[in-house]
């Protein structure tokens, strides 16, 4: 099964997926889900959102002191079937990210390494502050709240926008900034920051959908870390935490040495 989806994926076009998973997760068409969460992050504020956002019902479950098992079950499975490949294919944001970075400007290329400061967000912003100011001061935050749900919402009512104070135009800057990051650096929010890809990352390695590289096929000309959207050296690490599984290393390798495939292969 996870084989046959493998190949399905390599068949479709990346960019219509992901346009079709924003459409769905913010069409209206299904009210009344917002009790499933989205398998991305998608804001639950936004006018148009049919789903919740899985770290926006964390944060509510640590602040009223109860434990998310539902919402952790969810994201357990999810990551343990297919790993991260939801960042990579379902999430609005990171479609975003791979639309701003396509944009002609200079290109500014950051180590993985510091992919740590995702981990430190999920603790610190998620978990450990909320906990303690009983306030979801992540969702106060994301510039993909602000995004989909802040503007929209003045935008679509007046009578509230007498309501924006010092903290909507710090999360509007802090959303400028990540839209201006994005033109330059492959997908910076996702890379550093995303909390939702923090715990997908926890998966990659064991996750019954892997990545293959056959190693003597391989010629090491880094064409994979040229298409990647996290710039991420394939053959080193194919089952990096930071892979989104987004397939552009396995259509670009001129000798067929990647290939997406379950793990019990």
């Amino acid at each position: 099964m996870l084989n046959r989806l493998a190949g399905l994926l390599l068949k479709v076009r990346r960019w219509v997926v992901q346009l079709a998973a924003f459409g769905l997760w913010n069409s209206l068409l299904f009210p009344g889900l917002k009790a499933l969460p989205c398998p991305a992050l998608n804001c639950y504020g936004c006018p148009f959102a049919v789903v919740a956002c899985p770290i926006g019902t964390l944060q509510h479950f640590i602040v009223i002191r109860e434990a998310p098992f539902y919402m952790l079950g969810v994201l357990g499975i999810i990551g343990a079937l297919v790993g991260r490949i939801s960042c990579g294919w379902l999430c609005p944001f990171g479609f975003l990210q791979d639309l701003l970075y396509k944009l002609k400007a200079p290109k500014l290329r950051l180590s993985n390494r510091f992919g740590w400061l995702r981990y430190a967000v999920l603790v610190v912003l998620v978990g450990l502050i909320p906990f303690f100011t009983l306030e979801p001061w992540f969702c106060k935050l994301c510039p993909t709240g602000t995004l989909e749900a802040g503007i929209p919402w003045l935008a679509l009512r007046p009578d509230l926008r007498h309501l924006a104070g010092w903290l909507f135009w710090s999360k509007v800057g802090i959303l400028v900034f990540f839209l201006a990051w994005m033109v330059f650096t492959r997908r910076p929010f996702c890379r550093f920051v995303c909390p939702l890809g923090a715990i997908y990352s926890l998966f990659n390695r064991f996750s019954a959908l892997q990545l293959r590289v056959d190693e003597s096929a391989c010629a090491r000309c880094d064409r994979c870390q040229e298409v990647c959207s996290m710039d991420i050296r394939v053959y080193e690490n194919p089952q990096s935490g930071q892979c989104v599984r987004c397939l552009e290393c396995v259509r670009a390798c001129p000798k067929g040495a990647v290939r997406l495939a379950g793990a019990e292969e």
